[in-house]
């Protein structure tokens, strides 16, 4: 039976291996020789980074202030990834995020755009029909400064 308070007595935990036992008193034993290190757990690189990850990373930050620069560096860092035969969902999330915030700038671009044309184009009506000056227009009292021709 093994004593609980004397580790060097308890047996190995569930699933190690137990340790050789220790050479008889006056023999010489050559060194332990160790095998190679253990491979790398499934679905880790083999080497130390993955090509274009960091580039991915660095886009999907610049994908929310500069689009066009964040998704042309999330390409590049996709086809990296790619090349090397891993995933690169930053560089994947980079792509989509740019693209969209894009996509959304271009129609808010247009909506303000045609505000400002709208608005200057109601200031040429009013001007053309009241002039300069102040006038009262449906109960609200405007302050024209028309161009003059």
């Amino acid at each position: 039976m093994t004593d609980p308070q004397d580790p060097q007595n308890s047996p190995p935990p569930y699933g190690a291996t137990p340790p050789p036992p220790p050479p008889a008193y006056g023999s010489t034993s050559p060194a332990p020789s160790y095998g190679a290190a253990p491979p790398a757990p499934y679905g880790a690189p083999a080497q130390g980074t993955i090509p274009g990850k960091t580039m991915g990373i660095v886009a999907l930050i610049l994908a929310f202030f500069v689009q066009l620069v964040a998704l042309i560096l999330g390409i590049i860092a996709l086809v990296q990834s790619k090349r090397a035969g891993y995933k690169n969902t930053p560089a994947v999330w980079a792509i989509i995020v740019s693209s969209v915030l894009m996509v959304v700038g271009i129609i808010v671009g247009i909506v303000i755009i045609s505000g400002v044309i709208a608005a200057a184009g109601e200031f040429a009506r009013l001007c053309a029909e009241y002039g300069s000056g102040t006038h009262d227009i449906n109960g609200v009292t405007v302050t024209l400064n028309c161009p003059s021709n």
